[in-house]
């Protein structure tokens, strides 16, 4: 043989290169490098995908080795964990039917049908759970041929289906060859009785998986598609030491007191009523919030050139089938579509296909190409508080997070290729005031060409380029995430922390060539010839919803002054001073400050009380001391007091305060 047919070239991290005979496994690799490294591999990362230490590498496949020590191995153990949460399952009940078990970013989960398990159970489950780890089962793999594992997978309906995925080509767990390629063997891992049809990667032993704990049931439908059966799930979390589950515990804890759907109605927010699944009732408070937000970018936009428009929801489908929408949300079921035929609609008895739309981009090109543009006119930028809508999957819908009726602050710009560096600057700048308002880190990551990408690759590779130098001209240091870019363009995410560690991506850049073309865009250049524009898709906030329900748990309900939707409460302690309180929340109204008179009967106490867990920024106590001498007494969410206020000088502290976006109410502060 020769040596192109004997040997393999792979790519380690340094960008170094390693020659390996055909058939070398990730371990393999391993060994070739170090004999101390192969001791200690656990996984391998092939191409960014995590895999089994036992699978073969290939020409060209970049090579990451997986240790105790590197960031992947939580991940390997997670999924360890998982099966050790079927094998404890199947313990208690042996007529489960198992679906499947992956790790995730906080765990792992398993679904099992055939399982009559709640919540009470879970601690039986855990402590069996428990007996499995100290019993330090060897986790083993073997590979087998389709054809055995059919009969040693008998009465599990699940495992069949996805050997019948295998068989046929399509990825999915126990793959033990190339992913396109239908395959004739595939892999199950052993511990003590238990066995799963599984690809892997697993630790050695079940003594290796750390601290754990089950504490959650839910139904997920198999393979996440309705109309497939309704699986039950059970999650579970692991980490390498007890302290570590603890932290995880009570961040956990803080971030249920923090869920912006409990306090949602705790403050009268929002509602999502059956009769409009995903799509979100603002009530009156909480379109204080929204309404802030809207002026507030409303501000930016104008400071960065962009003119105001509106465009229908309702339109035909031939709109997104020039853009490439269409296709890529059809393709999932996650565009609403119909076709309709009447005297109404004007078709000739056809039929038209109408849709609610899924992007506000392709209205917005409609815009400039309704006429003929000149590069004088570049940049042309349109902004819209444009209501969209998806059909995203029941089970995945949660509160402000995951809604299918959504109102994006949305932007487009047509630039010409040497403004782009320039306008995409000038918007990470704003993005990066907007999450500084809001007292967040931003971290910024150019996100690049996905699989299901529509244009030229060069195209892509221009865009690519121009967003790095925009990045490099902001000055800021940035993260790639490799194929996570949209179908149209390469997009930079700004990616920010909030109160409690966790990351939420709030506004947006991307850059687009492959919109102009597929629409034909054109401005006559300085040449007096035509030229294609680029395109630029930008969010400064994301969506309003999203971004209230993020910044509603950030602030755990206890907002900004100039975000709450009752800045002031003015508490009178008697029936006698009802008028001076009600003339102090007239001159507030005045000044455009959103004020309440707490005239009912309870006691000032009790008001105090109330207004505290409504988490008022500020409260007014006013007696007939504070009346016959023209003063109040403030008080603020911090149980901070100040008396004999000049009711003058506090409102123009608040006038401050709002103007500045201070982050806390600050006029009683040291």
């Amino acid at each position: 043989m020769s040596r192109q047919e004997t040997t393999l070239t792979v790519e380690l991290p340094d960008g170094s290169t390693l020659d390996v005979p055909s058939g070398t496994t990730v371990e393999g690799v391993a060994y070739e490098i170090g004999p101390g490294l192969g001791d200690d591999t656990v996984a391998g990362v092939l191409d960014g995908d995590l895999v089994a230490k036992e699978d073969r590498v290939y020409d060209g496949a970049r090579v990451e080795i997986v240790t105790p020590s590197a960031d992947e191995y939580l991940q390997v153990m997670r999924h360890s964990a998982a099966h050790v949460l079927a094998q404890a399952v199947l313990r208690h009940l042996p007529e489960a039917k198992l679906a499947t078990g992956p790790p995730t970013d906080e765990g792992f989960y398993y679904d099992f049908d055939d399982v009559d398990i709640d919540e009470d159970d879970l601690d039986e489950i855990v402590a069996e759970m428990e007996e499995i780890v100290a019993a330090d089962l060897p986790i083993e793999r073997e590979e087998v041929s389709v054809e055995a594992a059919r009969e040693r997978l008998a009465g599990q309906p699940y495992k069949q289906e996805i050997l019948d995925d295998l068989e046929a080509g399509e990825r999915g767990a126990g793959t033990a060859g190339e992913p396109e390629d239908g395959v004739d063997e595939v892999s199950f891992y052993t511990q003590g009785e238990f066995e799963d049809l599984c690809a892997g990667p697993h630790v050695a032993s079940t003594g290796e998986v750390g601290a754990l704990d089950a504490r959650e049931i839910a139904a997920a439908h198999w393979r996440g598609e309705e109309g497939n059966p309704m699986l039950t799930r059970v999650y579970g979390t692991a980490f390498e030491s007890e302290s570590d589950l603890e932290e995880y515990v009570e961040r956990k804890e803080e971030a249920e007191r923090r869920d912006h759907r409990r306090i949602g109605r705790e403050m009268d927010l929002f509602s999502i009523p059956e009769h409009s699944p995903g799509c979100v009732h603002f009530h009156p408070s909480g379109m204080a919030i929204r309404r802030e937000l809207e002026e507030y970018i409303r501000e930016k936009n104008d400071a960065l050139g962009y003119e105001e428009v509106w465009t229908p929801e309702l339109n035909k489908t031939d709109l997104w089938k020039t853009s490439g929408h269409y296709e890529h949300f059809c393709a999932e079921d996650e565009m609403f579509h119909w076709k309709q035929s009447s005297a109404r609609t004007d078709d000739d008895g056809e039929g038209n296909e109408y849709g609610l739309k899924p992007m506000n981009c392709a209205n917005h090109v409609h815009l400039y190409q309704r006429q003929r543009r000149s590069y004088r006119e570049l940049p042309k930028r349109y902004s819209e508080f444009g209501t969209c809508y998806r059909n995203e999957q029941s089970g995945e819908l949660s509160g402000l997070l995951r809604v299918r009726g959504f109102t994006q602050d949305d932007g487009h710009a047509f630039v010409r290729r040497d403004q782009i560096e320039r306008e995409v600057t000038r918007t990470l700048e704003v993005i990066q005031e907007v999450l500084d308002d809001f007292g967040l880190d931003v971290t910024f990551k150019l996100e690049t060409r996905p699989d299901d990408a529509y244009g030229d690759g060069q195209l892509w590779e221009r865009a690519e380029e121009a967003l790095r130098g925009a990045l490099g001209e902001l000055g800021e240091g940035y993260e790639t995430e490799p194929g996570e870019g949209a179908f149209y363009g390469p997009k930079i995410a700004a990616d920010a922390e909030d109160a409690i560690g966790r990351e939420w991506t709030i506004g947006t850049v991307q850059l687009d060539f492959v919109q102009p073309e597929r629409f034909d865009l054109a401005y006559v250049g300085e040449d007096n010839e035509e030229h294609r524009p680029v395109m630029i898709h930008r969010a400064l906030l994301g969506t309003f919803e999203r971004f209230m329900g993020v910044m509603t748990e950030h602030f755990a309900g206890r907002f900004p002054l100039w975000l709450a939707p009752e800045q002031v409460r003015v508490l009178p302690v008697s029936d006698d001073v009802f008028d001076y309180a009600y003339d102090l929340a007239a001159d507030l109204e005045d000044e455009g400050f959103r004020v309440s008179v707490a005239d009912g009967d309870d006691t000032l106490q009790r008001k105090i009380r109330a207004a505290h867990d409504e988490n008022l920024p500020y409260m007014l106590v006013v007696g007939s001391d504070e009346r016959d001498a023209g003063t109040v007494s403030v008080r603020d969410r911090a149980e901070r007091e100040g008396r004999d206020v000049d009711p003058a000088d506090f409102r123009d502290h608040l006038r401050e305060e709002r103007a500045e976006k201070r982050l806390e109410p600050d006029f009683l502060a040291d």
